[in-house]
């Protein structure tokens, strides 16, 4: 039987206990992560959180609605036993019906092939570290190994266990200057995350400095479940030109390599994203998203209007 709970109705150690024990959790799913990236989430649980499913929603003008967090790239069903697409169905139409409108993602183990509802698959990118790093390096890229050596030879010095603040104020310095639906509240949050992370042995984090002692580049990885999730990075004009990036994520694979870990680099269906992450040698894989709309017809095309107007 699957239950819809509100925030203040789910036992936080038993969905813990079952996004431990899941074939398919992942570090988006722990109760302290979703308690961060989204303070008010509820939940469908499956009889004794046998399978989960958190619902992150919120409403504007009295529509109830369902979205994908910042931070959180895959979320949808947990369990600790097998996955059918029936299963995966039964959950989606679980899903209470005051919610109007729906788009959120799924994780990969989630198949959508029996939903009757609009569906969409994403690209990430992982690259499995259990072997030698000399044998994973030379699955590298030409390019990739160019831009190595452009920042081997701009001397630049990786430093583990930076402030997670140093790389956020680098980010929005730089390429955050071109994001605007990113303000205060979603960086602190991210920070929030992050210091989260590191308290509970979670969270990696790395700097790239020039022979200065200047900050060009940094990461923030998250690790659960046998993945070191590449969350988020940020580099200066300088860092870019030097590829800092590149020899960080060089630098992680050589410290993670030969051991029981996956790296996530969580994406890209960006095409020049998935291009930087495939140079390291990794491997596509997909998930899906759901798009479910059940507003009255004249806002649905009044939302359409809106599509239109902000594509001319």
């Amino acid at each position: 039987m699957i239950k819809y709970l509100k925030h203040n109705e789910i036992d936080k150690q038993k969905w813990d206990k079952c996004i431990r024990e899941s074939f398919n959790g992942n570090v988006y799913g722990w109760s302290w992560y979703l308690d961060i990236v989204h303070q008010n989430w509820e939940a469908l649980v499956e009889n004794d959180y046998e399978r989960v499913f958190p619902l992150t929603g919120n409403s504007r003008f009295g529509i109830h609605y369902l979205f994908q967090p910042f931070f959180a790239q895959q979320l949808g069903i947990f369990s600790r036993t097998i996955l059918s697409a029936e299963i995966i169905g039964t959950f989606v139409e679980a899903i209470p019906k005051h919610f109007k409108h729906i788009q959120i993602r799924l994780n990969t183990h989630n198949r959508t092939d029996t939903i009757p509802y609009e569906s969409f698959t994403h690209i990430n990118h992982e690259l499995d570290l259990i072997h030698s790093y000399e044998r994973l390096q030379k699955k590298y890229s030409s390019n990739t190994k160019r831009n190595l050596k452009k920042a081997e030879e701009a001397k630049l010095n990786i430093v583990p266990n930076i402030r997670p603040e140093d790389i956020v104020e680098m980010f929005r310095k730089n390429r955050g200057r071109t994001i605007s639906h990113w303000n205060d509240r979603e960086y602190n949050r991210l920070i929030k995350l992050v210091y989260a992370g590191i308290y509970r042995s979670q969270a990696k984090l790395y700097g790239a400095y020039t022979p200065e002692n200047q900050l060009c580049g940094g990461a923030i990885f998250v690790k659960s479940h046998g993945k070191l999730v590449f969350l988020f990075s940020g580099a200066t004009d300088f860092g870019r030109e030097t590829h800092a990036l590149n020899l960080i994520l060089d630098h992680v694979i050589r410290e993670y390599s030969s051991g029981p870990l996956v790296l996530d680099f969580e994406g890209s269906d960006n095409p020049n994203l998935a291009r930087f992450y495939k140079g390291f040698g990794s491997k596509e894989t997909t998930y899906p998203g759901i798009y479910i709309n059940r507003l009255p017809m004249l806002i649905r095309f009044s939302m359409k209007i809106i599509r239109l107007r902000k594509k001319l």
